[in-house]
């Protein structure tokens, strides 16, 4: 697009909706087809053949690894998955009541202390913290559950997958094949999805050439909103409230008829169904059946009854997002609530550090650029001059006056 042609359009007060702001080698999505690619890969042959690490690797690199390269990648991450020492016991004295997403960004937050090459902002130094704030992330999501709920720590295994350690570290048992490739194929999908929020507050933050760790924090802060990574809890709240298959339709339909929002329900981009909840679909339908849990078929009515009420009575259509099934299958996972978004987090770390090394070092630019945009401002005007300052016994003699 021409720069006359951007100077036409009013992107004010949208939240940047449609907006193109920089280009990415890293992401694309077709909301229209419902399509997603990594790096020119569609999702859904990745979910099919590929693993967490080695989508891990080909959003960081760009390519899809060797065998060898597949296999000193993997060994990294396994040694890196132990936190410092002094972050166990600030976890232990932190208040119980402490959100997980609170505590993993301030986790996050204090990891540079002990980066003994902060300085070093070299590319092939941010490539090392990558790798290390993927494998630390798991880790620090399942301790503190662990300790929250008075369960001794378990340390990280150097010999299972990401999805197998993960799991084991929460529940303190090694997961089943199933399992494991189940959760694999969750962090697979939920891996990376352009520029969302939380993406693009990292991207923003390396732009002004903080350290990675800065980015990531900031990444996390904006997932831990209701209206970006939190929808899945607000999923699972939703069918808790509606308690039973016989009374999904009467409590949607009242919902709608209030205009609120159906949780899991719509998407910013995509005008057909999101990719990711077909899989998630077959995941929890898979999960719900064998566990004999009833979320799955309460979820999968929600979701025909809002499509039928919004076709009949506004002519709307609306399809299911990646929130919808996630949250009825992690539950059924035996996964806490307020863990789901942190899992969002330890999936999409891979994205959001591809994106900050792509913004710090202007991969997919002619140099980099600091995000700088302009607002409009609507407030006081008293004239060209501006207003008159009034002392401050004066104001209250005015208050008091009139």
């Amino acid at each position: 697009m021409s720069m006359s042609g951007m100077r036409n359009i009013d992107a004010r007060n949208i939240g940047l909706r449609n907006i193109v702001v920089a280009d990415t080698r890293i992401c694309s999505i077709d909301g229209e087809r419902g399509e997603l690619i990594y790096r020119g890969y569609d999702i859904l042959d990745l979910v099919t053949h590929s693993t967490f690490e080695e989508t891990s690797y080909l959003l960081l690199f760009g390519d899809l690894p060797t065998k060898e390269e597949l296999a000193d990648f993997t060994l990294d991450l396994k040694e890196n998955r132990e936190i410092p020492e002094a972050l166990y016991q600030n976890l232990k004295n932190r208040p119980i009541a402490a959100s997980p997403m609170d505590v993993l960004q301030s986790c996050i937050s204090q990891l540079p202390d002990y980066d003994l090459d902060i300085q070093d902002d070299s590319r092939e130094m941010n490539i090392k913290r990558a790798k290390m704030l993927i494998s630390k992330i798991p880790t620090i999501v399942a301790i503190w559950d662990r300790i929250r709920s008075g369960k001794e720590i378990i340390k990280p295994s150097k010999e299972m997958t990401n999805a197998e350690n993960f799991l084991y570290m929460l529940f303190g048992t090694k997961p089943n094949r199933e399992e494991a490739k189940i959760f694999d194929i969750c962090l697979i999908l939920h891996a990376e999805h352009s520029f969302n929020a939380s993406t693009f507050a990292a991207r923003e933050i390396a732009s002004t050439k903080s350290h990675i760790y800065a980015s990531i924090t900031g990444a996390i802060a904006a997932l831990s909103g209701s209206l970006h990574g939190g929808a899945n809890t607000q999923v699972m709240k939703m069918l808790l409230e509606i308690r039973k298959m016989e009374n999904v339709d009467k409590w949607v339909i009242g919902k709608l008829e209030r205009a609120d929002k159906i949780m899991g329900m719509g998407h910013a981009v995509y005008k057909t169904t999101d990719p990711r909840a077909e899989v998630l679909y077959r995941l929890s339908k898979t999960v719900n059946k064998e566990r004999q849990t009833p979320w799955f078929d309460m979820t999968e009515q929600v979701e025909k009854t809002t499509k039928k009420y919004l076709l009949e009575t506004r002519k709307q259509s609306i399809y299911p997002n990646v929130d919808l099934y996630s949250a009825s299958l992690y539950y059924s996972l035996g996964i806490p609530m307020d863990l789901f978004t942190p899992i969002f987090a330890i999936a999409r770390i891979s994205g959001w550090t591809s994106h900050v090394i792509e913004e710090k070092f202007a991969e997919a630019a002619p140099k980099p650029a600091l995000y700088r945009p302009k607002a409009e401002y609507v407030g006081r005007y008293c004239g060209p001059l501006g207003c008159e300052y009034n002392p401050i016994d004066q104001r209250f003699t005015k208050i008091a006056e009139g």
